[in-house]
C-alpha cells in the first residue's frame, strides 16, 4: 500500500456487461508469464505459475504445476500486462493468505485493494475492495483467507484533449463476490497519468494467487 497523490472520480452503479462486438483478452494463458512483464529487478521475482494453498497456520503454500499466477512470497516485485488498455472491464479471481496484502492497478495506476479483510467491522481504504486511499467499501464482502475470491470491475481511463486531463478516471462499478462495492492510488508505473495503460499486480507485498483473468475493452 503505497500513496502518491492524484485524483479520480468514484461513481456507482448498477450494471456493467460488455457490449456487442466486444473482445474478451485473456493475458495470462495459465501455463506460464509471456505476456506479462516484470517491475523492477528480476532477481527479486517471486511470480510462478503453479496451485496456491494453504497450510494450517493460513499462509500461502505453492506447488508446481497448475493453472495459477502465483506471487509465491512477500518483498518481490509487481508484474503487468505488456498490453495497454483503457475503458474496459476486468474480471479476476484472487486468493489472499492470511494477513497478506496486494492490489489489482487498473492502467498500472488506479488500484483496487486486496487484503486479509475478512470479519471486519469498521472498513478503511486499505482493506479489501477499497479504491485504496481514495474510497472505502461501502460493505465487506471478504470471503476467509484461502478462498478464491471475484472482482468484477468496470473502468472507464481519463479523458484528455489536446494532452490536457479533461475527465477524470472512473470507477464505474466495482464487485467483489457478487457484492456491490462504492468505489489515484500509489505504487503507479508513471507519475503522468495516460489515455491507457496495463493492467498490474502489486507482488512487493504479501503472497497473493490469480487465476481467470479476463479484460473486456470497451472500445
Amino acid at each position: 500500500m503505497r500513496r502518491i497523490l492524484c485524483s479520480i472520480a468514484v461513481l456507482a452503479v448498477f450494471h456493467a456487461a460488455a457490449h456487442a462486438g466486444e473482445k474478451t483478452i485473456t493475458p495470462f494463458n495459465g501455463k506460464d508469464l509471456t505476456a506479462w512483464k516484470l517491475r523492477g529487478d528480476a532477481k527479486k521475482n517471486k511470480w510462478e505459475v503453479g496451485t496456491a494453498t494453504l497450510s494450517d497456520k493460513g499462509a500461502l503454500v505453492f506447488k508446481q504445476g497448475g493453472n495459477e499466477m502465483v506471487n509465491t512470497a512477500g518483498g518481490g516485485i509487481d508484474i503487468y500486462t505488456e498490453q495497454d488498455f483503457g475503458d474496459c472491464v476486468v474480471e479476476v479471481e484472487v486468493m489472499v493468505p492470511k494477513g497478506s496484502n496486494s492490489g489489482i492497478y487498473l492502467m498500472g495506476r488506479y488500484e483496487i485493494q486486496i487484503l486479509d479483510s475478512f470479519g471486519k467491522d469498521k472498513l478503511g481504504m486499505g482493506d479489501m475492495g477499497a479504491i485504496y486511499s481514495v474510497a472505502v467499501p461501502k460493505l465487506n464482502a471478504c470471503l476467509k483467507a484461502g478462498e478464491w475470491q471475484k472482482y468484477v470491475i468496470d473502468f472507464q481511463a481519463p479523458r484528455f484533449e489536446d494532452k490536457k486531463k479533461t475527465v477524470n478516471a472512473i470507477f464505474k462499478k466495482v464487485t467483489l463476490n457478487d457484492k456491490v462495492l462504492k468505489g489515484v492510488t500509489g505504487g503507479s508505473l508513471t507519475n503522468m497519468e495516460v489515455p491507457v495503460g496495463p493492467l498490474l499486480f502489486q507482488g512487493d507485498h504479501g503472497p497473493v494467487a490469480f487465476r481467470n483473468v479476463r479484460i473486456t475493452p470497451k472500445k
